[in-house]
């Protein structure tokens, strides 16, 4: 019987290098794991150096440091919680990956708050209590501290929760309430507050009633004609023109204000000029692309998917300008009272304070932002790339409006409103609109098919094109928010002032 050859492996020293491979494996894991808390806190660190180098004051800098920190904070749960509706509905219409989103948003959120960010932050920063009108200006600086921290916590718990909250209800709740436990009712300006409430019940409604607008003008005149590919090419371009100019005349009269005064004749004037020219450039872009194109619903998604990308773009910047305040307005009106200054409605934001915006909310996006974007994208209804179109034309230009006035609306009610207004719509049309009975009969013959369902109203029910639950689910989540902030952030002053006054 011949002998076993002799093994010349080691195999002691396999097991050994099985245990490092798998060590290796597990430390890898949760260094990804680790990463984002990482580059968090990172920033938070950077955002302190930023302070202590650009913060002119001799005395408080200590205080103002600290502030920018809580301020970076609050930015990054901006950016994870409230960005997500910018690019939600583009991912779930699958008219771009995860990662173009992200990277869309972070650009566009940068460009808004830095170029347009000012004019809302005067409202968050002057408009809500009456300051250092009636009460110390330490004071002051522990209720702004307070509202950045406790909306943050909030923020931060709701998004983990997958809940889209406001940013802005939680930073102005957390305003008021810190307000009131420093110096009573009195320091809130309520008829402020009366209407800013306003234009949150408001912008919901609208967003919801511009989306259930757009839709219906594209199924009119684009889905339900018998040569869809010949109504995409004549309606689209005017669609993109339109985008185009009101967003121009919009950053042309408001966003530059800072850099150079224009007329709103001579705005204008310039919107029309770049709706034009956005019109005669799109019109052979949408030719070349419909070209081949079968004559059905499938190529008008196709044909939507650049549109989309450009709207989420400019909802990202309209975002930008608007809820970048949520984060450095408590923080300006800190560095005021730090120096002496009184908040007003004429102060300006330093660009290292809209620069630590800026880059928080970008980085909360990239970071957390995924949690929250299937929730807006794709769990209320189901979208598609001119469903979500009109969603991110309608939302942009509510808050642009909103930006406009100075008015720190919720962008996430407003998106979540498109979103509705979309699926509701859809609902109603579907069942209501004699258009598509009579394109439907024609292309299918089957003169009775609505008559059919109508008489199931368990069919009906079944056919809901709108998920209810996350309906009451995220007005409850709304409802809440502003009392939940106000107790949070006077709690929080009770316990700073205790402190530190």
């Amino acid at each position: 019987m011949a002998k076993p050859r002799p093994r010349l492996e080691k195999l002691t020293l396999d097991k050994d290098l099985d245990k490092v491979s798998l060590a290796e494996e597990a430390s890898h894991h949760v260094m990804r794991r680790l990463a984002a808390p990482g580059l968090a806190a990172l920033f938070l660190l950077l955002s302190m150096g930023f302070a202590a180098t650009y913060f002119t004051g001799a005395s408080g800098g200590a205080v103002v440091v600290v502030a920018a920190a809580v301020a970076a904070y609050m930015a990054m749960n901006i950016g994870a919680n409230d960005v997500t509706n910018n690019v939600g509905a583009a991912v779930g219409a699958k008219a771009m990956s995860m990662a173009t989103a992200l990277a869309i948003a972070a650009i566009f959120e940068i460009a808004g708050a830095l170029i347009a960010g000012r004019r809302v932050t005067l409202t968050i920063e002057a408009g809500i209590i009456h300051g250092t009108q009636v009460m110390r200006a330490d004071e002051l600086v522990w209720v702004m501290m307070a509202a950045l921290l406790s909306s943050a916590i909030w923020i931060n718990v709701a998004t983990f929760a997958r809940a889209p909250v406001s940013t802005t209800h939680s930073v102005i709740g957390g305003i008021v309430g810190a307000g009131v436990a420093a110096a009573g009712l009195g320091s809130v300006k309520w008829w402020a507050i009366a209407g800013i409430t306003a234009s949150w019940s408001v912008s919901p409604l609208l967003g919801g009633a511009l989306a259930a607008l757009f839709l219906a003008f594209l199924k009119e005149f684009v889905t339900y004609q018998d040569d869809k590919i010949a109504a995409a090419r004549r309606w689209m371009p005017i669609a993109l023109g339109v985008m185009a100019g009101a967003f121009t005349a919009y950053v042309a009269v408001f966003a530059l204000v800072h850099l150079a005064v224009i007329s709103l004749a001579a705005g204008l004037s310039i919107g029309v000029a770049t709706g034009t020219a956005c019109y005669m450039l799109s019109k052979p872009w949408i030719r070349r692309h419909s070209e081949g194109l079968d004559n059905r619903n499938q190529s008008l998604r196709k044909l939507f998917r650049v549109p989309l990308i450009f709207a989420a773009a400019l909802l990202s910047f309209a975002h930008g300008a608007n809820d970048v305040s949520n984060a450095i307005g408590p923080l300006v009106a800190i560095v005021s009272a730090v120096d002496g200054a009184v908040s007003t409605a004429r102060s300006e934001a330093p660009f290292w304070v809209l620069l630590i915006g800026a880059l928080g909310i970008s980085l909360g996006l990239t970071l957390y932002g995924p949690l929250l974007i299937r929730v807006v994208g794709e769990e209320i209804t189901r979208l598609n790339p001119m469903r979500a179109f009109c969603v991110a034309l309608a939302t942009a230009v509510t808050v642009l409006i909103a930006s406009a006035l100075g008015l720190p609306i919720s962008s996430t009610h407003t998106a979540v409103g498109g979103v509705f207004g979309v699926g509701f719509f859809r609902e109603w049309y579907t069942r209501r609109s004699t258009r598509r009975v009579d394109y439907v009969r024609r292309k299918t013959g089957q003169a009775d098919f609505m008559e059919k369902v109508e008489t199931n109203f368990a069919e009906v029910r079944r056919r809901r094109l709108v998920r209810r639950s996350y309906f009451l689910t995220i007005v409850a989540a709304w409802v809440i928010t502003v009392p939940a902030s106000a107790l949070l952030s006077a709690i929080v002053y009770l316990l700073l002032s205790s402190l530190f006054l």
